[in-house]
């Protein structure tokens, strides 16, 4: 099953025959949205991680790069099988892309996480989400990507995998797009 959040969402707008205490729920929930999705954007956009020797990692950091925050762990299948087709994204665009593979600690460690890139030939900032930011956006399953513009400005989450043309394909538009 394939989940995808954007920055933004809100009800459609509602027909004029739509009974005005309807109509009031219906703008309220939109407001809800609005304010959780610019909540979310704040947490991302301010996100701070561990790296794999302790040292504290600001997403500021890689300003000028689109950046995938792509939450993953050891033993989830799908969020491995995505790797050979994140990492070809940062070879055909090393000066644009940037992937943080960020471990939120549900089954793995650090050590988990340490093991795998010691043993894996990716190019990915490997990282630690001491800071839960997994939480603030309410994550409820593995592959999670977050991507953010070159600028630093939060563009999208989404959970699951479209597969690996189909990610490449995504991911390769937000890239030229946002770049």
């Amino acid at each position: 099953m394939f989940t995808s959040l954007l920055v933004a969402c809100s009800s459609e707008k509602q027909e004029s025959s739509t009974p005005k205490a309807e109509s009031a729920t219906l703008q309220n929930d939109s407001t809800d949205t609005a304010k959780k999705s610019t909540a979310e954007a704040q947490a991302v956009e301010q996100a701070t991680f561990t790296d794999l020797e302790g040292n504290a990692v600001d997403i500021a950091e890689f300003e000028g790069k689109v950046v995938l925050i792509d939450f993953w762990e050891t033993w989830c299948k799908p969020c491995l099988a995505s790797f050979p087709t994140m990492q070809q994204l940062m070879d055909d665009y090393p000066e644009q892309f940037v992937v943080l593979a960020v471990t939120p600690g549900f089954l793995n460690t650090k050590e988990d996480a340490s093991e795998f890139s010691g043993e894996n030939d990716y190019d990915f900032v490997y990282l630690f989400d001491e800071n839960k930011l997994h939480q603030k956006l309410n994550v409820q399953g593995i592959p999670f990507k977050v991507f953010v513009d070159a600028e630093g400005n939060f563009i999208e989450m989404s959970m699951g995998s479209r597969g690996p043309e189909g990610d490449y394909k995504h991911a390769k538009e937000i890239i030229e797009k946002h770049s």
